[in-house]
């Protein structure tokens, strides 16, 4: 029997910086971003939290195919 699953995580990381004081919400934005494109913010990011967003099943049999689903409460 063949099964494939496929599964949808919602991860929420967190990142504690140090940027400078007076900058714009703009700059700010573009701030965080430029570190994340850079990779700059990977070591600081801690995994917060991970919620299900959902689940779901392929059971493959006989060339037939049944799928199994299941929605995160």
């Amino acid at each position: 029997m063949k099964i494939v699953v496929q599964l949808v995580e919602k991860v929420y990381q967190e990142a504690h910086l140090e940027i400078p004081d007076g900058l714009t919400e703009e700059t700010i934005r573009q701030v965080i971003t430029d570190r994340y494109n850079s990779g700059e913010m990977t070591p600081d990011l801690n995994i917060f939290q991970v919620d299900f967003e959902s689940i779901s099943a392929t059971i493959v049999h006989n060339q037939d195919s049944f799928n199994v689903e299941e929605e995160a409460a």
